[in-house]
């Protein structure tokens, strides 16, 4: 770790991580897409809901339904009132619906710990329940304003290449994604918060992963992969995740479908209808109850009250 330690000092010693985030922050208050979190007066509350719903889920889906949420519990007080089977119900859609437990378990913390409003402190947001490292720099950075390198897939896309000089970025590692970021993160608080979401934004919609579009990219001259000519990555890839069709998600996302519609517990053998592998079916039912998304009883399986 001292190696890069060493790089990261060597980096920001110079001038050309200024000239990186002046140009990457001219540009992105240029080009920016108008995304609801970005809008002045998008409060913390709101912007947290955005980064849980956006962590495995697409901008195009997550904007309506971030309406209909906050429309509906504008406050994490007006959420924890709620029971979680709504949260739940509320989920549909947006896959991975243990975020939305974990959301609600967030938003009963905020109440009984702070009063009903989000912290800004970083230890306090990661002492909430669901609220990783990632989600508790971007409350804070984005809706507080700190000083914090947030890092995200886009973000990372982006160091490795202009940064690292890499095709890809190879497997995720905190302290070391932090350290590269930090490098090339602005000093005033106010144009740190801009580049982080600058950052995200050209990963997005310029620096993508399949088909960068290198001549548009407003840090062309300062891509070290780019200047190197584009080398291919030898490094260690991610994982691709196995189909969705006939997969132990696609049972679970059935079978909790149709407790999002009941209002009285489902009884198993009409469960059984719904998923015809029986050892799938048990293991998808067995996964909702252990991970809270349902309850079994002697008259069938609901939601968590």
């Amino acid at each position: 770790m001292q190696s890069t330690l060493a790089t990261t000092d060597a980096r920001a010693s110079g001038s050309g991580a200024d000239d990186l985030a002046r140009v990457l922050n001219d540009w992105f208050r240029r080009e920016a897409r108008d995304l609801p979190w970005r809008r002045p007066g998008f409060g913390a509350w709101g912007i947290l809901v955005s980064e849980v719903m956006l962590q495995q889920t697409p901008v195009v889906r997550v904007i309506p339904r971030l309406a209909e949420w906050l429309d509906r519990w504008p406050t994490p007080s007006d959420l924890a009132d709620a029971p979680p089977s709504e949260a739940i119900r509320a989920w549909a859609g947006l896959g991975y619906p243990r975020r939305a437990l974990r959301l609600h378990a967030c938003a009963v913390a905020i109440a009984e710990r702070h009063g009903g409003e989000v912290p800004s402190d970083i230890e306090e947001l990661l002492a909430l329940p669901g609220i990783g490292d990632y989600t508790a720099r971007a409350v804070a950075a984005f809706a507080y304003g700190k000083r914090h390198p947030v890092v995200d897939t886009n973000v990372r896309r982006f160091l490795a290449r202009c940064v690292d000089g890499l095709g890809e970025p190879g497997p995720p590692a905190v302290r070391r994604d932090l350290a590269s970021m930090e490098s090339v993160l602005p000093v005033d608080d106010a144009e740190a918060r801009v580049f982080n979401a600058a950052a995200m934004e050209l990963g997005a919609v310029i620096c993508t992963a399949r088909a960068p579009r290198c001549g548009l990219c407003p840090v062309a001259s300062e891509c070290a992969w780019l200047g190197a000519g584009k080398p291919a990555y030898l490094g260690a890839r991610r994982a691709v995740q196995k189909r969705y069709e006939g997969s132990d998600r696609q049972a679970r996302g059935i079978l909790l479908a149709t407790l999002r519609k009941a209002v009285a517990p489902v009884p198993a053998d009409e469960l059984e209808t719904l998923w015809p592998h029986r050892e799938q079916r048990a293991r998808a039912l067995a996964g909702l109850v252990s991970d809270g998304l349902a309850v079994a009883g002697d008259d069938g399986y609901r939601l968590p009250d």
